[in-house]
């Protein structure tokens, strides 16, 4: 499986000169932890940041920095981990692990926004291919069992 195929297509997005209280409440409102900050480049929406509820406790609220003063540029995470679309899961884990980060934009060969992929995307789709694998062993040991009930 591939990146495009496990993303989550519907983004929440924010821009960087949008007020740090209005992407707040972006978040809030669509029940997310971060927001792609985007910006329209020659007709394509690329992500150029990531913005977490952590950035915003950890650099405004701890810094007791007025958030009426701070933009989401102020704040956002620029060296973002981009991924394209047809790289595989099991790839594009490997690269969050190494940078840290548990989210990342899923783009395609332009470089538009496709999609966001989570750590808890890959670990949920992990999950299920356990628990179908867990049954496969209690399923062969059912088998095995009504096999040996056969008469000979």
């Amino acid at each position: 499986m591939n990146a495009g195929e496990l993303c989550n297509r519907d983004v929440v997005t924010a821009t960087r000169d949008m007020a740090i209280l209005d992407a707040a409440r972006l978040m809030r409102d669509h029940h997310v932890g971060c927001l792609v900050v985007t910006e329209d480049k020659e007709g394509r929406v690329e992500p150029v940041g990531m913005l977490t509820d952590r950035d915003i406790v950890i650099e405004v609220i701890a810094e007791s920095i007025d958030i009426n003063q701070v933009t989401v540029g102020d704040v956002m995470t620029y060296a973002v981990l981009k991924v394209p679309e047809d790289e595989s899961v099991f790839d594009t884990a490997q690269r969050m692990r190494a940078r840290g980060v548990r989210r990342v934009p899923v783009v395609s060969n332009t470089c538009s926004l496709v999609g966001i992929l989570a750590f808890d995307d890959i670990l949920e789709m992990l999950s299920e291919e356990l628990s179908l694998l867990s049954r496969l062993t209690s399923r062969e040991a059912e088998q095995e069992a009504k096999k040996r009930a056969l008469p000979c």
